[in-house]
């Protein structure tokens, strides 16, 4: 399997969201939790790590707290809390760019089933003061996203705008996630289990429980499964 070739690119699902704070991080780990339960090996990369500093958690860490034993690598860090490219030039760090992103996914690829590449915010984010984007080391991958999006009002827009950006770039769509279903979804909610999949032009393969981060790991890893579809390793029947 060469570095740059198809099989590489097989093996390598990027997640990404319709914007900050929708559940990426919590989803990648259930989706490292449904993959490990069918036999395969996992290794989830996230290219840069913002509003973390030196020595402290960041999103790798929470992944295996959830999914247990990974690969895990991150490539840079930022301490404030912003987009990649402009953390980086605050702390007068060296950005991380596409091309970077997509050479450390091949390699993890040579070694595992399963690559993982968690984003930071939505797609079009800035890594570098170039304008590159989570969506460009997508396309130089030849790999698909997942767009992890929110259950409620609002939801379809984001998520249309985000699966128009992944079609504009040559970039395909694995399918949604809903990453956080509200115990108590009310009539909008409801209704965008069916729409989510018709604005995406993708089917939606997988809905995580609110606080569904907030379980213990051995609860996580039994439940995460039920969670996704087959098409993500899970056990939960496709619409």
């Amino acid at each position: 399997m060469g570095g740059t070739g198809a099989g590489a690119a097989s093996r390598v699902l990027v997640v990404t969201g319709t914007g900050t704070g929708v559940g990426k991080t919590v989803v990648t780990a259930a989706l490292a939790v449904a993959a490990k339960a069918a036999g395969l090996s996992v290794a989830v990369l996230k290219p840069a790590q913002t509003g973390v500093g030196d020595g402290e958690d960041g999103d790798l860490v929470e992944v295996a707290r959830l999914a247990g034993p990974l690969t895990t690598r991150e490539l840079a860090r930022y301490p404030d809390p912003l987009a990649p490219a402009t953390a980086a030039r605050r702390a007068g760090l060296p950005p991380v760019v596409p091309a970077e992103a997509a050479k450390a996914a091949w390699e993890l690829a040579e070694a595992h089933d399963v690559v993982l590449v968690e984003g930071a915010g939505g797609l079009l984010v800035r890594y570098d003061d170039t304008g590159g984007t989570l969506a460009d080391a997508a396309r130089l991958l030849g790999a698909p996203a997942l767009i992890v999006a929110e259950a409620g009002l609002g939801t379809l827009n984001t998520t249309a705008l985000t699966a128009e950006a992944l079609r504009a770039r040559g970039v395909g769509c694995a399918g949604v996630v809903i990453g956080s279903w509200p115990a108590e979804p009310d009539l909008a909610a409801r209704c965008n289990v069916a729409d989510l999949p018709a604005v995406a032009g993708a089917p939606l393969l997988g809905t995580l429980p609110a606080g569904a981060g907030g379980l213990t790991p051995a609860d996580f890893r039994t439940r995460a499964p039920r969670w996704l579809t087959p098409t993500l390793h899970g056990t939960r029947p496709a619409a």
